[in-house]
């Protein structure tokens, strides 16, 4: 059976609208960093790179590479890491400009670190790109969060990240950094701002009181 994370990984990917605690577990990602607004054209470049190595794994058994423990899936959505600049921290309003970012894709647990050194191997053969050389193989374990599906334009993020502070004042938590994930479920290509879905999720830790 085709492995589908909209399907099988629910508490991941298709969490509801109201905030929640989750653990996340240890994830393989293909990742590259980046500095700067997200609507430029580099940022879409890198996009494309991530997203041509992942169906690089995904497309090996057509090309008669079969990795050990391979199952068919769909391949998981793009997500970032968001941070910003001293220099960013310091302005009145939010200076795209001065973004600090990690965007990746989650690969399967069959991808090793031979499989994905294949996957660059094949995709430098077939799709060269200069950014290719910035790649990372690394696993990421978030461990406890908070989160919530936004739904709406990236520019009303505030809104939801209000009510992850309130959840996180009524049950004793405290954010980790300033540093949060994104994760989004809707091609920003393809769905109009007012109804794009977004997961925003942050690490936190307990608060003792005594």
């Amino acid at each position: 059976m085709k492995y589908e994370w909209k399907k099988q990984a629910k508490e991941y990917y298709m969490p509801k609208s109201k905030v929640e605690l989750i653990t996340i577990p240890n994830f393989k990602f293909f990742m590259i960093k980046g500095k700067g607004n997200p609507n430029n054209e580099r940022f879409s470049e890198e996009i494309g790179v991530l997203y041509s190595l992942s169906y690089a794994v995904k497309m090996m058994p057509k090309s008669g590479i079969v990795p050990e423990g391979y199952f068919d899936y769909t391949v998981f959505p793009l997500e970032g890491i968001w941070d910003i600049s001293e220099e960013g921290r310091g302005k009145n309003n939010l200076d795209k400009n001065e973004l600090i970012y990690t965007i990746m894709i989650r690969q399967p647990d069959f991808v090793t670190e031979e499989i994905a050194m294949k996957a660059l191997e094949i995709v430098k053969r077939k799709k060269p790109h200069p950014l290719l050389e910035r790649i990372i193989f690394d696993s990421i374990e978030d461990g406890v969060c908070v989160q919530i599906l936004h739904n709406g334009s990236y520019d009303d993020e505030p809104k939801s990240f209000e009510k992850m502070e309130e959840f996180c004042d009524l049950n004793n938590l405290e954010r980790v950094s300033k540093v949060h994930r994104e994760i989004y479920i809707s091609d920003v290509r393809r769905v109009e701002p007012s109804k794009l879905k977004t997961i925003l999720r942050y690490k936190v830790n307990y608060i003792d009181k005594y």
